[in-house]
């Protein structure tokens, strides 16, 4: 049977400056982050609290927020009897408090007297950068039947990904007996392997050694929220949980499926690329659950003959005679004739172009939004409204994995070309 989840506030972290996905953060928070074409990375855990039917949602941002502000406005409009909202709170400087958000904790902690306003029992937090599917009704469930104080989401992890994470060790009944931040030594993780002889339990398939890791989702009772938050701690992750599993009734919720945290470049590009597969791991046409965004009123993308093979093509794009090739190609954009793309994130356009602004711009010799002809393009991020010129050759080949230019960057062995980015007519990167 499913709870009641009226009695449940939403919470969602933005992070920081999101600096390990500069620079697709350089002008935007990393919740606004173009996401598969059509989506902005804050539409997934929003997505999945609608889902869940939770509609009491606020999402914690402090940097670069004016972009998500205007996605959130324009996407999510509950009326006036669901009682639902998604509401930003962005850190800002006050009589009492000068200082930004300095973690997880210290963010909910700023911003818990607008909370307890709210009529809840239980507090969800999520994390605003992270691919998944979830129906929130069965970890709160579960924080229920067990009668958990709070409730740390994890996902069976092998061994290899278990030292960038924090891993969680339970007992029988779930409830978490010790926690490591990112344990290293192999004595360690040895400790915190999960029993074979649970695994049927926990509905982990496979005979390889699995660790419970963290997924930075929470379940807070009201009052333990209040409690854990009256000291001067910033994280979670490293200093509330930690401290909690200690005195309180802390458990783990087992969670299966997929989950990406996308939080750096190249985690962030093989998650896109990986939507283009003909299974991919994370099923966007899951109606079951769908995910939401703004709805744009595009129309439909034409194709002007082209070669497409394993690619997603959103909306409003105009694509002339080009090769296109495991690539996700972005609303409203424009590919010019003989250009070729292979391993493309091409995140698109705000706008499209007006024939007098093309004209002025290419009297300086400067290019239209979208990509020239003759292009050939591999391996890269193109940011929106960029302009790509014609006879360009992009591709990190023989390049190092970390790199600086006034026209690119490279991140994870990935270039990016950034937002608004201009690449002139014959450039080769």
């Amino acid at each position: 049977m499913s709870p009641n989840t009226s009695n449940v506030l939403a919470v969602i972290m933005g992070g920081g400056a999101g600096t390990r996905l500069f620079p697709l953060t350089k002008e935007r928070s990393k919740p606004a982050v173009p996401l598969a074409g059509k989506y902005r990375l804050v539409d997934i855990p929003i997505s999945n609290c609608i889902n869940s039917n939770l509609k009491r949602i606020y999402v914690l941002t402090q940097f670069n927020s004016a972009s998500l502000h205007r996605h959130i406005s324009q996407s999510y409009k509950f009326d006036h009897f669901s009682g639902g909202f998604v509401e930003i709170l962005a850190a800002e400087q006050t009589p009492t408090s000068t200082s930004w958000y300095e973690g997880t904790a210290d963010a909910v902690r700023k911003n818990l007297t607008h909370f307890l306003n709210h009529d809840f029992e239980y507090l969800v937090i999520l994390s605003g950068d992270q691919l998944y599917r979830m129906d929130f009704r069965r970890i709160i469930a579960q924080h229920i039947e067990t009668y958990a104080d709070l409730t740390v989401a994890t996902i069976p992890v092998p061994r290899d990904q278990a030292q960038g994470l924090g891993i969680m060790q339970i007992n029988e009944e779930k409830r978490i007996v010790k926690f490591v931040e990112k344990p290293k030594e192999e004595s360690v993780l040895d400790s915190l392997k999960v029993p074979r002889d649970s695994y049927d339990q926990l509905g982990i398939e496979g005979d390889e050694d699995f660790l419970l890791a963290s997924m930075g989702i929470y379940v807070f009772n009201r009052d333990l929220i209040v409690r854990l938050l009256d000291n001067n701690h910033t994280d979670f992750g490293k200093h509330i949980i930690p401290d909690a599993i200690n005195q309180h009734r802390v458990f783990s919720y087992v969670f299966q499926g997929y989950w990406e945290d996308i939080g750096t470049i190249g985690s962030f590009f093989e998650a896109n690329l990986d939507l283009v597969s003909e299974l991919p791991r994370f099923n966007f046409f899951d109606m079951a659950a769908p995910v939401f965004s703004r709805p744009r009123f595009l129309p439909g993308t034409k194709i002007n003959g082209a070669t497409i093979d394993h690619a997603i093509v959103s909306d409003g794009c105009i694509i002339n005679h080009s090769t296109i090739r495991h690539s996700l190609v972005g609303i409203r954009s424009v590919v010019g004739n003989g250009s070729e793309l292979n391993r493309v994130v091409l995140m698109g356009g705000d706008y499209y172009e007006s024939h007098a602004s093309i004209m002025e711009n290419e009297l300086v010799g400067k290019p239209r939004i979208g990509i020239g002809q003759n292009t050939r393009i591999e391996n890269a991020i193109i940011d929106k409204n960029a302009r790509i010129g014609d006879n360009v050759v992009i591709s990190p080949e023989g390049k190092p994995k970390e790199l600086d230019h006034p026209l690119y960057h490279i991140r994870d062995g990935v270039v990016i070309i950034p937002k608004n980015g201009v690449v002139p007519h014959g450039t080769v990167i």
